[in-house]
């Protein structure tokens, strides 16, 4: 499990310059370009970044039981060629490169200079972006539009999310995911994974916290694999340490819950996103369906700083830590449904030749039995992002102690600690001190 750090560096407030108070970033590349290339933009200044904790989190994108063969070679070379200065952001933009290990092999096929491709793709896959695309943008080979839309495009957001990760970390928040649904075998709801609990989750070969589904998951993605077909499956994304007072509900693209949704969707394959319990409790009475809240008088600790027990509490967590597009200090709960891969290691999907019009079956590109467990690292890295801009957004601060010192002085404010969910599955306390902040 990469290890997030947090800490900033010198006595001073060192000066920063970014727009909006907002997390900006640009990813850009193709999946068989020389490389992929991400810029982040409005990070605070004095943000611990290592380069070993980005590869760590680039190789947790390349797990899962069932990944295709191009998992045991896709090594990510990454470089970092801007924005940090040793070991530290410095407040400009971030740029990193994700090199293509494979890059000679594509050189001819994939060049930016005038040319012909040796073979036109001109079979669209049924499920996937090509004959869209094709329309949409007047291509007459797939390949112009496969190369983007593939998910292949989710390493260079992964590198931008371990950023992300290391920043919300420092206001005491942290993301995990873990597989709940693969290939129709669904886990035990009752297991959740803690922050603790991730390089447990990640040494599941599907990424699964039970092992009872794991095993029928595994035996489904192999029955699968040996028809040369696709599995599709859900994942839940865990925030806990999530603030109250994230997101707004003021306009609709200020809901925290809307955004997550709106980066959840954003991943390749996912066809649905689920924010707390929204579907089972759709058809519960309103008696049944929301979070009571309870007070809990404040108990003064011993070192004099904030209890973390005390104040307002949800007993239930239905709403998945959001009320009105606003995070309430519970347990943040969010799931995201992958369908089966579009793409087949034995095609047999119906298509339509576009060159000669003649029905057909797609083209096959390597791929993968099933990326759902891949994916729940991708969606660990939307939610990271989302809450990481909404933070940036709503404490602000040029240097990470000012964010720091304004997440606090927020809290303190309330008078009364965030609220969390009365049986400890996960609320925020009062964010670590100086020294905990500090590498």
């Amino acid at each position: 499990m990469p290890s997030f750090i947090c800490g900033w560096g010198g006595s001073g407030e060192p000066a920063a310059s970014y727009i909006g108070l907002v997390l900006r970033y640009l990813t850009a590349g193709e999946s068989h370009g020389r490389a992929l290339v991400v810029v982040v933009e409005g990070l605070p200044a004095g943000l611990t970044v290592r380069s070993e904790g980005l590869a760590e989190e680039l190789a947790r994108r390349r797990l899962g039981y069932g990944r295709g063969p191009r998992m045991r070679f896709e090594a990510d070379e990454v470089s970092i060629l801007s924005g940090v200065r040793h070991g530290r952001t410095i407040g400009s933009p971030v740029a990193i490169e994700i090199g293509n290990t494979e890059w000679p092999k594509w050189e001819e096929e994939m060049s930016p200079s005038p040319g012909q491709p040796k073979r036109r793709l001109t079979a669209p896959r049924p499920g996937h972006a090509d004959l869209a695309g094709m329309q949409k943008y007047g291509f007459d080979d797939a390949r112009d539009v496969l190369e983007r839309a593939s998910a292949r495009e989710t390493a260079a957001r992964v590198a931008a999310g371990y950023l992300a990760k290391e920043l919300i970390a420092c206001l005491g928040m942290v993301v995990v995911s873990h597989v709940v649904a693969l290939g129709g075998e669904v886990a035990d709801a009752g297991l959740r994974p803690r922050p603790e609990d991730l390089d447990l989750v990640d040494a599941s070969p599907v990424r699964c916290m039970d092992s009872d589904a794991e095993a029928r998951m595994i035996a489904a993605v192999k029955a699968a694999a040996k028809e040369g077909d696709s599995l599709g499956g859900v994942v839940e994304v865990l925030g806990y340490g999530v603030p109250v007072g994230l997101g707004s509900h003021v306009h609709w693209d200020r809901r925290l819950d809307a955004l997550i949704a709106q980066g959840l969707m954003s991943i390749q394959a996912v066809k649905g996103v689920e924010i707390g319990d929204a579907f089972e409790i759709s058809g519960a009475r309103g008696s049944q369906a929301h979070d009571a809240i309870v007070w809990v008088p404040p108990v003064p600790t011993s070192s004099g700083s904030r209890d973390v027990t005390g104040g307002y509490h949800r007993t239930t967590d239905r709403a998945g830590g959001i009320e009105g597009g606003i995070s309430t200090g519970s347990l943040l709960v969010a799931r995201a449904s992958m369908k089966p891969l579009a793409t087949l290691n034995r095609p047999v999907l119906g298509t339509v030749d576009v060159a000669t019009k003649e029905p057909t079956v797609s083209f096959k590109e390597r791929t993968d039995v099933t990326a759902v467990p891949a994916m729940g690292v991708v969606a660990e890295t939307m939610v990271a992002l989302v809450l990481a801009n909404e933070a940036t957004r709503k404490f602000g601060g040029d240097s990470l102690a000012e964010m720091v010192r304004n997440q606090d002085a927020f809290l303190a404010s309330l008078g009364e600690t965030p609220s969390s969910v009365a049986t400890g599955s996960g609320g925020a306390g009062a964010s670590a001190d100086v020294t905990n902040r500090t590498s």
